[in-house]
Order: C-alpha cells, then sequence, then structure tokens
C-alpha cells in the first residue's frame, strides 16, 4: 500500500470492542489491556495483551493482530516466502540487523512495563530471524512507523485491508480469515516457558 493506516493511540476497551474481537476470533478475548490500534474502518485490529493470561499462564505476545483481513493478507506474504527472504537479509545488512535488535529491544521494554518474563524473548523470531509476520504487523500498527522495519515493510505490502469496510459487523460472522491457535493450544516451546510464545497465540 502506498500510505499505511495511521498510528491511533491505546485505548481502553469497550464492550463494542470486546463483541468485535469476539467476533473476529470466535471466542472471548484473554488478558486483554488495552486496544493498541484501530482499523480506519473503527474496529480494533491489534489488541494490547498482558504478559500473563488470568490463570498465570505466562504469554509474551504483547500485541496481537486480530483483523482477519489483514491476517489473511500476512498469511499470503508468508506463503510466498517473505520471512525467508527477510531473514536472509538480516544475515546480509548489518544497518537493518541493528534496526530489528532495535525493534525487539523495543518490545521487551513495552511489556517490561507491565511485567516482566523473565528468560522470554520478545516476538515473531526477534531479533536474529523473521518467524511470524503477523506479530511484526501488529508491533508496527502498535508502535507506529520506524520501530519495527520488517514490520513497517509487511505493511507496504498488504492490500489496504479496510476497503471493503468493517470485517465483523454486532452479531455477525468475521471476514474470511486463517485460524489462529489460542492459549489453550499453546505452542510446546511457550507451554515450557521457552521461548517463541509469539506466533500463531492469541489473547
Amino acid at each position: 500500500m502506498d500510505t499505511p493506516p495511521p498510528q491511533t493511540e491505546p485505548t481502553a476497551p469497550t464492550e463494542a470492542d470486546i463483541a468485535a474481537f469476539r467476533d473476529q476470533l470466535g471466542r472471548p478475548p484473554r488478558g486483554l489491556r488495552a486496544i493498541a490500534h484501530r482499523c480506519p474502518c473503527g474496529q480494533p485490529d491489534v489488541v494490547e495483551t498482558a504478559p500473563r493470561l488470568e490463570d498465570g499462564t505466562p504469554f509474551p505476545t504483547l500485541y496481537y493482530l486480530t483483523c482477519p483481513r489483514a491476517a489473511s493478507a500476512i498469511g499470503t506474504l508468508e506463503a510466498e516466502g517473505v520471512m525467508k527472504e527477510m531473514t536472509a537479509r538480516l544475515a546480509e545488512d548489518e544497518e537493518l540487523a541493528a534496526a530489528y535488535r532495535a525493534a525487539h529491544e523495543d518490545y521487551i521494554a513495552r511489556r517490561d512495563a507491565i511485567e516482566i518474563l523473565q528468560g522470554f524473548p520478545s516476538a515473531g523470531g526477534m531479533p536474529d530471524r523473521v518467524k511470524c509476520l503477523h506479530v511484526l504487523v501488529a508491533h508496527s500498527l502498535a508502535a507506529g512507523p520506524g520501530v519495527n522495519p520488517l514490520g513497517d515493510e509487511a505493511i507496504a505490502l498488504l492490500p489496504e485491508w479496510w476497503r471493503k469496510g468493517p470485517c465483523v459487523t454486532p452479531g455477525g460472522p468475521a471476514a474470511a480469515g486463517p485460524e489462529q491457535q489460542g492459549p489453550g493450544r499453546p505452542e510446546p516451546e511457550t507451554a515450557a516457558g521457552g521461548a517463541e510464545g509469539a506466533e500463531g497465540e492469541s489473547a
């Protein structure tokens, strides 16, 4: 896209936001702290989640993308090999690698300001590789342009997912998008208290 969606200020979730989240992902939110970014259509598209869920389970994915249209478009980029190409560039471009490491540090600092998860990395494969574009895009949308270089790049490759109007309407089904794994079905590394804990996780 030529012009990315503008950054929006985080807001406390309203009942309408919670209902939209439920329609977007097909389940109620867990650990929801704030609407971290709002789509130009007016609905939430990134939420901020608590570093620990209500039952105490560590949840290192601070920013989670909820819009099914954006998620579907990002999934197409992943299927086209964009993550592999980005990871290869990190090994060759010192300036890009330094900016990506700074994004990793920004992500951890934002999460640590809420609660420190000792021994957990940031998300999305940061700082050394790209494992989930959904996470990087969510970080870029929440933090604004210039924070996560590869998240910004991914957004530039996406269509304007909001142009068809809201992805959900009150009580209606979500627009088509990939199923995303929830904390009831955590990745083995996350369940063991280990490392990635971002891609495929859901609030």
